[in-house]
């Protein structure tokens, strides 16, 4: 009997010693699954992009100053795809290294997200400029803009791709676009792409967007992730966790009956 529990551990170890090791990372497989492979997702990405046409037109319309026309765009899963990056993170045991990420943007290998390239270039034939501001750093610069032209992307060069520099707040380089841009519309992942007043002002984030919800779908357009963002934070006691104890306080979340 022994010498069968033996045998048994040691089969058994090396699935505990893998499950342990991705423990401590993030809990979200079925999250990033979810995004490579559910027709669900794509869904989700056109339906935006449909309403972004159908917004941007109507803006189109209603224009009545002599501004050049805009809209503005967040990158990461917004208009490029980094599930192939979460991925790699999840199969190694870790949340998110710094040099991997910088290592995953060099390779410019982001695919795109459904229905972004195909309403940019829309936006492209109404003389609508894109910018991409993006909370990137300048290390991932290179990177991003030759992932955009890849794909062809319109506005794709130095001009218009606005990295994040000294802050993460894009709210500086919103306002440095509106000196001379209409922005007809933005579309973001995270609500911090379109406004500070759900995240940065300590303000109740549901209250904000039910305030504001007649913008979503028109002025505000908004691409799904279930992989990581700013709604996150609002979870965890102190912004100095481990990932064990905030896989802990995710848990202790949860809504149950």
């Amino acid at each position: 009997m022994k010498k069968y529990l033996l045998i048994w551990m040691l089969g058994i170890l090396p699935i505990l010693s893998f499950a342990q090791a991705l423990t401590p990372a993030r809990d979200y497989t079925n999250a990033v699954l979810w995004q490579q492979f559910s027709g669900e997702y794509r869904a989700l990405a056109f339906q935006a992009y449909n309403f972004a046409r159908l917004s941007l037109k109507e803006a189109l319309w209603n224009q009545a100053n002599a501004k050049l026309n805009c809209v503005i765009v967040d990158a990461d899963e917004t208009i490029l795809d980094n599930s192939v990056f979460q991925g790699h993170e999840i199969k190694k045991g870790v949340s998110y290294l710094p040099g991997d990420w910088t290592e995953w943007t060099a390779l410019a290998q982001a695919d795109t997200v459904p229905g972004a390239l195909a309403f940019l270039k829309f936006a492209a034939s109404k003389n609508v400029e894109t910018f991409y501001v993006t909370n990137r750093d300048k290390a991932d610069y290179e990177g991003t803009l030759k992932n955009l032209q890849k794909f062809g992307f319109p506005n794709a060069d130095e001009a218009h791709l606005l990295v994040k520099t000294t802050t993460s707040d894009k709210e500086p380089r919103r306002q440095k676009i509106l000196e001379k841009y209409n922005v007809l519309l933005l579309c973001g992942d995270n609500l911090s792409d379109f406004s500070n007043v759900f995240y940065r002002e300590g303000k109740d984030t549901k209250e904000q967007v039910n305030a504001m919800q007649g913008l979503f779908g028109t002025k505000f357009i908004v691409l799904p992730n279930p992989m990581y963002g700013d709604w996150e934070k609002l979870l965890y006691k102190s912004d100095k966790l481990n990932e064990a104890d905030k896989g802990k306080q995710r848990l202790d979340k949860l809504k149950t009956y």
